[in-house]
């Protein structure tokens, strides 16, 4: 097989992997969008300020049971594909510990803090625990799917849960208790439970087809893990403290209300934040055996992340921006939206704003993953924690003055921070080089593109007003692909990757991929 023809092989499987994962992504964002729109006209907005801060109370806890042993289990069995069943049930019982420790500590001091007191979050809290520990476990055997390529499967487990939990909200919306708010929250939050449950049982199904999941217990092995995922593990918790930390010191300086406004639009872009984490672990086992093989492939795989990680952030950008007021007005209520003439800024000012943390978290990714797949984890440790200090000392100073809009500029700084410290790290320990030409076209193409939907909003506008949305999303896409075609960004070679099937080796060479 040609250099040329490996790429393409390479370069198509991590397209197919990713784009089911986008596709089962796309719709579990749909659904999500769906919860915020439920829980939002369900309940007020220190209600939902509640609702948000459970979930961004447990998320510091249950990173600590994640410890980045999803990346390190994917990147130790592409290395060793015959140790899967070894490896993965060693991670799940490590997992399992780490997670039932974590959430039991986190119905521990969530009761113990009195700011809390006399509020529905430590109550939410406990039963929110149950959620985290099925996400995780769920992704734990996820890794083995990963590892495979066969992501699709974990999309399909991942919606159809998402759909039973949607479906249950809107039965304790509209049949269950929608009078009594009260019992009516924590409800929303069992919701939860039994969309993952449902996700797990669908996911382990099918894993257990390619390898047998038993708990092991090689202490041996715990260590060597630990000690390969500890630096990176430690990365991801500061990397929560700093996106996750606003919301913990607004509840406690600005209240509520606020972490409700800020917490719709935070919602909304988690769901695309996550986009980056799934295109990069399909990247991973690919860089990684390129690396280990001393190919230099891995310089190609590295310029088409980047390219790849580009064209879907930068168009989410300029079409946020023009967009925000219509999106949060389909997702929320009035109540979430800006009244600037009253001197009230809401939810599509913190979309605006925060949007730009997205465009540089989706880039940042790609140089973090370049760090683990030379073992520089570690030097994540050391940006992460820079930039922790940074970010809680601006918001501990913008917090005060502008509330959630200096949380949401505080974001974005730290975010710009992540994204120039990685860069220079990756650099300096493995070359490689992006393609600025490519960078520049598809910069380009998102503003003519924005251009576009700009000037025909307020024409749209006259017909549905706010639901025009629903057309200038699409219209953008339309637009915005035509212009990646016309400046060539997108040529026959990308074109073929969409092929379907795989390359036919020549004649005496052995098949890769």
């Amino acid at each position: 097989m040609s250099i040329i023809d490996s790429q393409m092989s390479t370069a198509r499987k991590i397209l197919s992997n990713t784009v089911a994962q986008i596709i089962g992504k796309i719709l579990v964002a749909i659904l999500g969008l769906a919860v915020v729109k439920i829980a939002t006209s369900y309940l007020s907005v220190e209600g939902y300020g509640e609702y948000i801060l459970v979930y961004e109370f447990l998320a510091f806890f249950g990173i600590l049971a994640d410890l980045g042993l999803f990346t390190i289990a994917v990147k130790e069995m592409s290395q060793e594909e015959k140790k899967i069943p070894k490896i993965i049930g060693n991670i799940l019982s490590l997992r399992t510990f780490l997670v039932a420790s974590a959430m039991i500590a986190s119905i521990i001091i969530v009761f113990a803090v009195p700011k809390y007191s006399g509020t529905r979050v430590p109550l939410g809290v406990a039963i929110a625990s149950i959620t985290v520990f099925l996400t995780i476990i769920n992704g734990t055997i996820t890794s083995v799917l990963q590892t495979k390529l066969k992501m699709q499967i974990a999309s399909l487990a991942t919606v159809l849960g998402k759909i039973v939990s949607v479906g249950f909200m809107v039965y304790v919306v509209f049949y269950g208790f929608p009078k009594d708010t009260e019992t009516g929250f924590y409800m929303l939050i069992a919701a939860g439970i039994i969309g993952n449950f449902i996700m797990l049982l669908t996911t382990h199904h099918y894993v257990r087809k390619i390898t047998p999941l038993k708990y092991r217990f090689d202490l041996d092995l715990w260590k060597k893990i630990l000690i390969k995922s500890l630096p990176y593990g430690l990365a991801l918790i500061l990397n929560t403290v700093y996106f996750r930390i606003d919301s913990i010191l607004l509840s406690f300086i600005r209240g509520q209300e606020e972490v409700g406004i800020y917490g719709v639009a935070m919602k909304m872009l988690e769901h695309f934040a996550i986009l980056p984490l799934y295109f990069m672990n399909s990247v991973l086992p690919v860089l990684t055996k390129a690396l280990k093989e001393k190919s230099e492939k891995y310089k190609q795989v590295i310029k088409y992340a980047f390219d790849f990680l580009a064209a879907m952030s930068i168009p989410m950008v300029v079409g946020g921006v023009i967009l925000a007021y219509p999106i949060i007005f389909i997702v929320s209520t009035p109540e979430f939206l800006s009244r600037v003439s009253e001197g009230f800024y809401g939810s599509d000012i913190a979309f605006q704003i925060l949007i730009f943390a997205l465009l540089f978290q989706f880039l940042n990714v790609l140089f973090a993953f370049i760090l683990i797949a030379v073992n520089k984890q570690s030097k994540l440790l050391y940006i992460n924690g820079a930039c922790v200090v940074f970010n809680i000392v601006t918001n501990l100073i913008f917090i005060p003055i502008y509330g959630f809009r200096g949380a949401a500029v505080t974001s974005v700084l730290s975010e710009l921070f992540i994204l120039i410290a990685t860069f220079i790290v990756a650099k300096k320990h493995l070359k490689f080089s992006i393609n600025l030409k490519n960078l520049f076209k598809i910069t380009f193409s998102a503003l003519v593109m924005g251009a576009a939907i700009y000037f025909f909003q307020p024409i749209t506008y006259s017909y549905i007003q706010n639901w025009n949305v629903l057309l200038l999303i699409p219209f953008g896409m339309v637009i915005y692909t035509a212009m990646l075609f016309a400046t060539k960004t997108v040529d026959r070679n990308t074109l073929a990757l969409l092929r379907k099937g795989e390359q036919t080796p020549h004649d005496g060479e052995e098949k890769i991929g």
